[in-house]
């Protein structure tokens, strides 16, 4: 599976944007989709999952103002950031769980959120 992320940029604090990740190739064996995000200096966490059969889990920090959703017809996973902060400025990567338990990643969009 080929994963291709876009939709980042620079925004002001409480402000909002939507990233995009386009799939392609073995779409069928896809079992689940998630963003992560990896600050300066920190590890790389676990922003929102959603399963092949729509259930959705998301950080703790992002709760209630992230949500991920996911286009079938165009393959395609979204991250909608509202109310974003200072906090949320990172590289963000989507990545899919196989049935075979591979595991593929994006090049990552940066998010610059500026207070």
């Amino acid at each position: 599976v080929q994963l291709q992320a876009c939709g980042g940029g620079l925004v002001q604090a409480g402000g909002s944007l939507r990233l995009s990740c386009a799939a392609s190739g073995m779409i069928f064996g896809i079992t689940t989709w998630s963003w992560y995000r990896q600050a300066p200096g920190n590890k790389r966490e676990l922003v929102a999952r959603m399963t092949s059969s729509g259930i959705r889990n998301y950080a703790d920090s992002v709760k209630g103002r992230f949500t991920i959703s996911k286009d079938n017809a165009e393959n395609t996973l979204f991250l909608q950031m509202i109310s974003v902060e200072p906090e949320d400025t990172a590289v963000y990567y989507c990545n899919v769980d196989l049935f075979n338990k591979a595991t593929c990643w994006g090049q990552g969009t940066q998010v610059t959120v500026s207070s």
